[in-house]
């Protein structure tokens, strides 16, 4: 690419609606263009780069035998409806008509279709194992898109699914997906951990993360400071409290007037926030529950949907608590609720702690589990930094993340509701086991990007990079300097390596500030040192330069580039 004929620009300036650094050096570095709320264009460069990230993917997906395809994304609404996953996605799906009124929705993900597909495949138990996977694209109505490519509502994913007879070949497709996924991220030169994550939407099993360490990331890992426990903060589990031996005491009613909150309490009572139990209603699948947590603790709203195996979960509106409690916000207690109670393991072993009454203006003292009923009790808090890991009660450790790939052992969930069966050795229908994988390509890029940067701009990993090798060209009217700035881009091309050529007639400092902006690599610079036939070469990720012999400079940029 030769940037005086080609396609090229950047912008000096910071991006004012960019909040993040790697929607803004793209943008700025001429990458990629936003065209509307969470929606962009991607320009030549942005492109090359996407492709690598690609090339890298397909690579190591075909390696682990599974089998490319591409699915449409105009699908009838009805395929979601027939496996239930309609209501789920409720507002974030795209959907439309066609000129003869019927529903079409756009695919925010493909589980459906592909086992449309194995169905043409899967008839018995020998028709097992393999795997599709596609790299298309994905639309879902975020609500708020935000930070460049981390969050937007048209994407490119990876998605791949295995299908096997049962649960050992479903570990060994699911071990040879993990295997790869890691293969693709250290390829990719990412800084990532591997979390347990909450199954979400797609059901099933198991689902891990592989979480790039960014802290502009909007998920929250928790890790171990000392062993290998990764969980995302959605299912970090909590170690329980020491049951406490204190002896049970009789409830009491106390004035505790225009004291709505836990602080405000505390104050009053002259109490500590843990000797409270905080009372939160939630509206669940169109049902109302009260949920109870230690007072200096927050109700983990995934954790209560998992224990319930709910859909949807809401905070009640203010009217809400107020017909169902009968009393003002902030005075919600357990005694005498008239909807289901669900108390996190720790209250089940505290003693003589407070709640409210629910009664304006009032709490109860000294309440202990015989004075009220519960319908469940789990671990249903959130985890704090510095809490015992579940695994060596180490303290535990809080990092940003942006998830960039996620594994999921979906087992029969698909193959049941949309009747994947197959015919055993026995001639039983069985439903097949089908495993999830999807990575997040423009994620992949924004990460690369939030972790590989400095105040020049872009510092791409040689082998994402648009180009291995930038070449400068100073003086484009000095012959001998355009003579062999051109011979050595054939030369370099040539040999498969991608190579810019800077031949634009603008001031060298423009063109040394927009080769860094775009972070190519490698940087040859031809000056006039080219009469003693000496070039200076520098490298993106290290900003100290040398002069090299023109003699040396292919096999110097072959070695550095192997």
């Amino acid at each position: 690419m030769k940037l005086r004929s080609s396609f090229f620009y950047t912008i000096r300036e910071n991006i004012k609606d960019e909040e993040s650094i790697s929607g803004n050096l793209l943008v700025r570095s001429g990458m990629i263009k936003k065209i509307g709320n969470g929606i962009y264009m991607y320009m030549p460069l942005g492109f090359k780069v996407l492709n690598n990230i690609e090339k890298i993917v397909r690579e190591e997906m075909n390696k682990a035998g599974a089998c490319e395809l591409i699915m449409p994304n105009l699908m009838p609404e009805d395929i979601y409806v027939d496996s239930g996953r309609r209501d789920v996605f409720g507002d974030s799906m795209f959907s439309l008509q066609d000129r003869y009124k019927r529903n079409y929705v756009l695919g925010p993900t493909h589980e459906e279709l592909f086992v449309m597909a194995a169905k043409e495949k899967i008839k018995s138990y020998k028709d097992f194992p393999f795997n599709l996977y596609q790299v298309g694209l994905k639309y879902r109505d975020e609500p708020r898109p935000r930070f460049g490519l981390i969050r937007i509502r048209e994407f490119i994913m990876k998605d791949a699914y295995s299908f096997d007879m049962d649960y050992d070949g479903l570990d060994k497709s699911y071990q040879k997906m993990f295997e790869a996924y890691q293969k693709i991220f250290n390829r990719m030169g990412l800084d990532y951990k591997i979390v347990t994550a909450d199954t979400g939407a797609m059901g099933g099993l198991l689902s891990e993360e592989f979480q790039a360490i960014a802290p502009i990331g909007e998920d929250t890992l928790v890790l171990c400071s000392k062993c290998d426990y990764a969980s995302n903060i959605e299912v970090s589990a909590c170690v329980n409290q020491v049951i406490e031996n204190d002896k049970e005491l009789i409830k009491e009613l106390v004035e505790t007037p225009n004291a709505g909150t836990i602080e405000e309490v505390a104050n009053m009572l002259k109490e500590p926030a843990s000797k409270f139990v905080k009372t939160l209603l939630y509206k669940i699948d169109d049902k109302f529950y009260a949920c109870l947590v230690p007072g200096d603790r927050e109700v983990n709203e995934t954790k209560v949907m998992k224990l319930l195996k709910g859909t949807s979960i809401e905070l009640a509106l203010p009217e809400e608590v107020i017909s169902i409690t009968g009393a003002k916000v902030g005075f919600a207690g357990p005694i005498e609720l008239a909807i289901p109670i669900i108390i996190d393991n720790d209250v089940a072993n505290m003693k003589n702690f407070i709640v409210g009454a629910n009664q304006s203006d009032y709490h109860y003292k000294n309440v202990n589990l015989s004075d009220f009923e519960y319908l469940l009790k789990g671990d249903i808090k959130e985890v704090l930094e510095g809490d015992p890991c579940p695994k060596c009660l180490a303290p535990l450790v809080f990092k940003k993340g942006i998830e960039i790939g996620n594994t999921f052992k979906l087992g029969t969930k698909y193959s049941e509701d949309l009747n994947l069966y197959y015919a055993d050795e026995n001639n039983n229908l069985k439903p097949t086991v089908m495993g999830c994988y999807g990575i997040g390509i423009e994620r992949i890029m924004a990460s690369i990007v939030e972790q590989n940067n400095d105040e020049f701009g872009i510092v791409w990993p040689m082998n994402v990079a648009p180009f291995k090798v930038a070449i400068i060209l100073i003086n484009t009217a000095d012959e001998q300097q355009n003579t062999f700035a051109n011979e050595l881009y054939d030369k370099l091309n040539s040999l498969g390596i991608e190579t810019v050529l800077d031949d634009r007639e603008v001031r060298p400092g423009v063109k040394f500030n927009d080769i860094d902006l775009i972070g190519i690599p490698v940087k040859v610079t031809i000056g006039n040192k080219i009469k003693d036939d000496l070039v200076e070469l520098k490298l993106r990720n290290n900003q100290v330069s040398c002069d090299i012999h023109t003699d040396e400079l292919i096999n110097k940029i072959k070695d550095i580039i192997n």
